[in-house]
């Protein structure tokens, strides 16, 4: 596509947008809790950056943009992982071994990840090593994609509702929700190429992000998602029959 075609679709996509902006509403699934991820992200910061405070992020390594991490946990010890070396990491490795690149009991006050966990080939085992690195009281926070275009495969492995990240850090593992939720509603629709039954078809409850805040409360020694039980992984929700 060349740019002067490129110019005429985007002004006509901003047009459309202006116009259908006020029934936007209308695509959100009255369901899913609506949130700022970056308004969580802020507050961490608040609670966080302070002297005694250790915090390490999991997917630090600078990617599509300059990492402000590092000055904005200036006053605690911030501690940047990745699979890569690079701009902003610390220690390099794989997250589903998290524990094994620091010392026996070495834990974190807040542990967090941002755009990383639809990366992980597994990311219920990365969640159980991040509670290994958690101290008891301490916070865990993703932010990850629920509905995002396919991005820097070939590692490009999930993509998770808000749902999704609470059954990665349940009770079962010792954790408690504080918040999780969507953000960045999308609006579709299914293109001239889909099924015929369902070309242009409009797709309700898309949404670019979703996140999860949670504290840990206890250790779990020995847990294992194959012996865990499916209710006390979904927190005693129930599969809406009426639906069915």
């Amino acid at each position: 596509m060349n740019r002067t075609l490129r110019t005429i679709l985007t002004t006509a996509l901003r047009v459309r947008a202006m116009l259908e902006g006020p029934f936007d509403r209308w695509y959100l699934d009255k369901h899913v809790p609506l949130i700022d991820h970056h308004s969580s992200y802020a507050a961490l910061i608040t609670d966080y950056n302070r002297p005694g405070m250790r915090v390490l992020e999991v997917g630090s390594r600078e990617v599509t943009g300059k990492s402000n991490a590092r000055n904005s946990f200036g006053q605690a010890e911030y501690v940047g992982f990745d699979y890569f070396p690079g701009v902003n990491v610390d220690v390099v490795g794989d997250a589903h071994r998290l524990a094994s690149y620091f010392a026996p009991g070495e834990q974190f006050d807040l542990i967090y990840s941002a755009a990383c966990f639809e990366h992980f080939a597994m990311p219920w085992v990365v969640a159980t090593e991040i509670a290994k690195m958690l101290k008891i009281g301490g916070r865990v926070f993703v932010a990850t994609h629920f509905s995002f275009s396919s991005h820097e495969r070939p590692w490009h492995f999930f993509q998770f509702s808000d749902m999704a990240l609470r059954v990665l850090f349940p009770a079962a593992l010792g954790f408690e929700c504080i918040d999780a939720g969507a953000s960045d509603p999308m609006v579709g629709r299914f293109s001239a190429l889909a099924t015929r039954g369902l070309r242009y078809r409009p797709i309700t409850g898309l949404y670019c992000g979703s996140s999860y805040m949670g504290r840990k409360v206890r250790d779990v020694p020995g847990f294992t998602w194959e012996d865990a039980d499916l209710m006390a992984l979904v927190g005693g929700t129930s599969y809406p029959r009426e639906n069915v």
